[in-house]
């Protein structure tokens, strides 16, 4: 165990048109995760109406509720990878047969290992695993922290709290937008479908309240333009 309705009819849409996007808030997110993922994609270049989803919202997650969304977002969640997967699996048909007909998923952190098979919404041409645990990492427990990656050849720091890797099948097609310092895939973008899943293990969508509650600092300032790139790469097409 873990510890740890878009335009789909033919034509790319006018990028000024806002996408809907429905941010999943419930008890599988962890306090302020959603609210941060949905602050994120508020100030993003790319213009979006956020709207909450979960079983004590006004709307609920919900095939019906998909279908009128561009975007799902999976946000950052407690510890379990198995109790988030018991309370999101219900849900689990409706998000697949949304993303591949055209969906995008966005996962952050227990988002990127909901994206996963194994427990997960199996969207992804592979699995995910703890950074924690692989060969190399940096990191060997559950605290906050900052860790390096490799963003499009830059090298970034991020924040970071027992985030997945993501362990793609030989020769699936798939973008790796970053990795991290042993090598193991960090942020990824891959078709499912007609849909795209765009999963990150750490936190680009951290802000100031995260580093100054743990008494963190990112050496590259606070910003979030790695969290915009995913983003954009995720929804490209739309």
């Amino acid at each position: 165990m873990l510890t740890v309705a878009c335009s789909r009819a033919g034509g790319a849409r006018d990028t000024a048109e806002p996408l809907l996007a429905l941010v999943y808030r419930g008890p599988e997110a962890c306090d302020g995760c959603a609210e941060t993922g949905a602050a994120l994609l508020r100030r993003a270049p790319r213009r979006f109406t956020v709207r909450y989803v979960g079983p004590s919202e006004d709307v609920p997650l919900t095939a019906d509720a998909l279908a009128d969304a561009d975007v799902y977002v999976q946000p950052g969640g407690n510890d379990d990878l198995d109790e988030a997967w018991a309370g999101l699996k219900g849900a689990a048909g409706a998000i697949r047969d949304w993303t591949r007909d055209g969906g995008r998923y966005l996962g952050f952190c227990m988002g990127g290992y909901l994206a996963g098979r194994n427990p997960g919404f199996d969207l992804l041409p592979g699995d995910t695993d703890q950074y924690i645990t692989s060969p190399g990492a940096s990191v060997h427990d559950q605290r906050d922290t900052v860790v390096p990656v490799t963003w499009k050849a830059k090298r970034r720091h991020m924040y970071f709290q027992d985030g997945p890797i993501f362990r793609l099948d030989h020769g699936a097609e798939a973008s790796i937008l970053a990795t991290y310092d042993n090598g193991a895939s960090a942020a990824v973008v891959a078709p499912f479908g007609k849909g795209r899943v765009g999963v990150v293990g750490p936190h680009p969508e951290a802000d100031t309240s995260w580093y100054s509650y743990n008494g963190l600092k990112n050496p590259d300032g606070i910003r979030f333009d790695l969290g915009y790139d995913l983003i954009e790469e995720t929804v490209s097409g739309l």
